[in-house]
């Protein structure tokens, strides 16, 4: 090695400088990423402190994983450096959040001690991007409403609610996702919310055209929740004395007489909707994407219930 501007590292010296091995630096040579400044008198390949510079950009452009072509496209101003930056730290802020999933997936293995089945339909269920999530339940709540006018208020919020599992999800929320994963692919789930579906088009068929009801229901989870806190018997006069004026705002808000056979309707209604799988869809959904989760309005529903057959066998 020579001093001043003429400068040359041979092959060798430039191997102890940058701690690249002697056949990575030829092989960088013979790729022409960084080809040799000249040769020796006697053949030998030096290379001057602009070709160890290079050399140096290209270790650690290899070290951050970017591949060879783009290398060479960098070092021939081809794209720039920031460019390449940029592209490469969301490569990796992608490949930290599947690692966060996978993470999430071995904490809830753990927990639950799972089989070798669960672990794995929870592995690939919780690797599918958001895309493919939504596609999910997309692809449900399409088949379920297909070709039938339904409660469009209903349809639209179900359209809206999508899966959003977090890049670094918690335990609950891995499991969450993995069972509403599973619930909105089962067959019997969806026939049964077809069912629904078909009811709502039913009554929208006979005139109805109200919307979601979230003043009735929160009537009813009012008034029924004092009768349960209470300890009231749906099937006893105190029960009646809560159920009549339920049915009179039921009346009110369908537009129907406050009779027996508003009572039948509206017990057939809560059959229809009395699935326990629709309540626990919102609320794997609600966990999943770190909403409030709704509290179960089930024991209201069959308090309800209860008193109408009551009432109607009275």
């Amino acid at each position: 090695m020579s001093n001043g501007d003429t400068t040359r590292y041979s092959i060798g010296e430039l191997a102890r400088r940058t701690g690249l091995a002697v056949r990575t630096i030829r092989f960088y040579a013979d790729e022409g990423i960084v080809p040799p400044t000249d040769r020796s008198p006697s053949g030998y390949r030096r290379y001057d402190e602009d070709a160890a510079a290079r050399l140096d950009l290209v270790r650690t452009l290899r070290d951050l994983g970017i591949d060879l072509p783009t290398i060479r496209r960098i070092l021939d101003r081809e794209t720039t450096l920031p460019e390449v930056a940029e592209l490469h730290a969301r490569a990796i802020e992608a490949q930290l959040g599947m690692l966060r999933q996978r993470l999430a997936v071995l904490r809830a293995v753990a927990k639950r001690g799972a089989s070798v089945e669960e672990t794995d339909l929870m592995h690939r269920l919780a690797q599918l991007s958001d895309a493919e999530r939504r596609s999910i339940i997309s692809d449900f709540v399409e088949e379920v409403f297909a070709g039938l006018d339904a409660n469009p208020a209903l349809v639209a919020m179900m359209r809206a609610a999508m899966p959003e599992l977090p890049e670094e999800p918690t335990v609950e929320q891995v499991e969450a996702w993995v069972e509403l994963g599973e619930l909105a692919q089962d067959p019997d789930f969806r026939a049964a919310v077809r069912r629904m579906a078909e009811y709502q088009a039913a009554e929208r068929a006979a005139g109805d055209t109200t919307g979601l009801h979230h003043e009735l229901t929160q009537a009813v989870r009012e008034q029924v929740g004092r009768a349960l806190t209470d300890g009231l018997a749906p099937d006893s006069p105190a029960g009646a004395a809560v159920l009549d004026p339920l049915t009179a705002q039921y009346a009110q808000v369908f537009a129907r007489p406050d009779d027996t056979e508003l009572r039948h309707w509206l017990l057939r209604r809560l059959d229809v909707a009395g699935d326990p799988r629709t309540e626990r869809y919102w609320q794997l959904l609600s966990i999943v994407n770190g909403w409030p989760v709704p509290e179960s309005l089930a024991p209201v529903m069959a308090w309800l219930a209860a008193a109408l057959r009551a009432a109607l066998t009275a």
